[in-house]
C-alpha cells in the first residue's frame, strides 16, 4: 500500500487517515490519488471504525493537485493516466460513509485540499489554517465535490464568489462562514479531534448513518418523498441493538452504552 496515505487506529474504534506527502503540502500526486478511495472504502467498511479524522502531515492539510506530477487528469485520457472520478471516490466516501467524519485542517487546504476538507461531516481548524478554492487561479473549474459541499455550505452567492475570486480565506473567516466547527492553537489541534471522534464513536453509528442518509437524500427529495425516507430509515433505526439499549437506559435512569449496532 503506498506511503502518500497514513491509515493508523486511534484506538476506541477511532481510524485517522494523513495525507502523507509533507515535503510537497500534501499535494496530491498520481500515487496519492490512486491510494485515497481504498483507504476511504476501507475505512467505510470497517465495522470496528466508528468514526474518522483526516488530516495533513507536517504544515498543511493539502496545497490540492500536483501540478508538477503530469500523472494528474488535464483534459481528454490518455493511457496510464489515472481517471480523476476514480480518485474522487474519496470525496464521496467521506461525506457518505455511515459514520462520522472530521477533518483536522492543519494548515493550508487549497483546491481539491478544500474539497475535501468540506466533505468530512466537522471541520475543526488550526490557528494556522487557511482555505482556498485555487481552482481560477490554474485555469481550472474545480474538482472532488467543491462545487457542491461549498453551496451547501455558504450558499450559492458567496459560493461562487469564493470560486471565481478564489481568494483564500483565514481561520477565524472559516469559523465565522460555519466552515470550522472550531479554531484551536495548533498544538490542541489533534487532542480536539481526537475528542470529537472519541465522543463521536462511542454513539449510536447505525443511527449516525442514517442521519447522514437522511440529510443527503433532503439534497434533491421532495418533502413528500423525504417523509417516506425518513420513515424507512427509523424502522431501520428501531431495529438496532443500540435503539433498544437507549430505551432501556431511559427507563433506568442511565447513561445508554451504545455498541455501534
Amino acid at each position: 500500500m503506498s506511503d502518500t496515505v497514513r491509515l493508523e487506529s486511534a484506538g476506541d474504534g477511532v481510524a485517522v487517515v494523513t495525507l502523507n506527502r509533507p515535503d510537497s503540502l500534501n499535494a496530491m500526486n498520481t500515487e496519492m490519488l490512486a491510494a485515497m478511495p481504498a483507504i476511504f472504502r476501507r475505512v467505510a467498511e470497517d465495522g470496528d471504525v466508528r468514526a474518522v479524522i483526516i488530516t495533513g502531515a507536517g504544515r498543511a492539510f493539502s496545497a490540492g493537485g500536483d501540478m508538477k506530477d503530469r500523472g494528474l487528469p488535464t483534459g481528454a485520457p490518455q493511457p496510464g493516466r489515472l481517471s480523476l472520478r476514480e480518485a474522487e471516490e474519496a470525496s464521496r466516501l467521506l461525506a457518505e460513509m455511515p459514520k462520522p467524519t472530521i477533518a483536522a485542517v492543519n494548515g493550508p487546504a487549497f483546491g481539491a485540499g478544500m474539497s475535501m476538507a468540506l466533505a468530512a461531516d466537522f471541520r475543526i481548524a488550526s490557528e494556522q489554517a487557511r482555505m482556498g478554492t485555487a481552482f481560477a487561479r490554474m485555469g481550472f473549474s474545480g474538482d472532488f465535490g467543491g462545487t457542491w459541499f461549498l453551496p451547501r455550505l455558504v450558499g450559492p452567492a458567496l459560493a461562487r464568489e469564493l470560486y471565481l475570486l478564489a481568494e483564500p480565506i483565514d481561520a477565524p473567516r472559516m469559523l465565522e462562514l460555519g466552515l470550522a466547527r472550531a479554531v484551536v492553537a495548533a498544538e490542541q489541534l489533534m487532542p480536539e479531534a481526537l475528542a470529537l471522534a472519541r465522543q463521536l464513536a462511542a454513539g449510536p453509528t447505525v443511527a449516525y448513518g442514517l442521519i447522514k442518509d437522511n440529510l443527503a437524500f433532503s439534497a434533491t427529495a421532495s418533502l413528500a418523498d423525504q417523509l417516506t425516507h425518513e420513515a424507512e430509515n427509523m424502522a431501520r433505526a428501531s431495529a438496532t441493538v443500540d435503539h433498544q439499549e437507549a430505551v432501556a437506559a431511559f427507563v433506568e435512569k442511565r447513561e445508554p452504552r451504545f455498541r455501534g449496532r
